[in-house]
């Protein structure tokens, strides 16, 4: 991003606020950096560029260095996620039990590929390499609940729970103004 742009970008003030306090809480600030990123991506939901240079300034170090953190672990992410994240197991055991039609199947339903996000925000679908459930091949997780022995006539059903949940959410949401 140029850096005229970057001036005019501005952050939430709450979420800024919240990254303060939690930046002055600890004591070895450059030392826990990768702490600081972790807490920052759980406010902003992603490790914007502006927030990584916030931190570079606050924290009074390169932003080459913040910038290496966030591109070096794949856990951090520069882009905003949905809602929920889909993490769709390609281990061995879920390969093989034909975990790529699943994932193709909840691309399809989704109208995205893998490392994109749903057009309404809801969902962010990701191909993992294994997460440690070989016998509930295959299997995905949305969040942090695992979902076993899926089928492909059982990803529409999965997703419109959480689509039922998200429509539950807003009309209550809508009710109550």
């Amino acid at each position: 991003m140029e850096r005229s742009k970057l001036a005019k970008v501005k952050l939430p003030k709450e979420k800024l606020l919240e990254l303060d306090a939690y930046m002055d809480s600890l004591e070895d600030k450059e030392g826990l950096l990768i702490h600081i990123l972790h807490k920052a991506q759980e406010i902003f939901g992603y490790l914007s560029l502006e927030v990584q240079l916030y931190i570079s300034k606050r924290l009074g170090i390169p932003a080459a260095k913040v910038f290496g953190i966030v591109t070096f672990y794949s856990f951090f992410t520069q882009e905003p996620r949905g809602k929920h994240t889909i993490s769709m197991c390609m281990g061995t055991a879920c390969f093989v039990k034909g975990a790529d039609r699943i994932l193709e199947k909840i691309c399809l339903e989704l109208g995205v590929n893998p490392g994109e996000t749903s057009s309404d925000g809801l969902f962010t679908v990701k191909d993992v390499r294994c997460i440690g459930a070989c016998g509930l091949a295959p299997v995905a997780m949305i969040d942090d609940k695992v979902y076993g022995h899926l089928t492909e006539e059982s990803v529409k059903e999965i997703l419109d729970v959480y689509r039922k949940e998200e429509q539950h959410e807003n009309q209550h949401a809508e009710s109550a103004v």
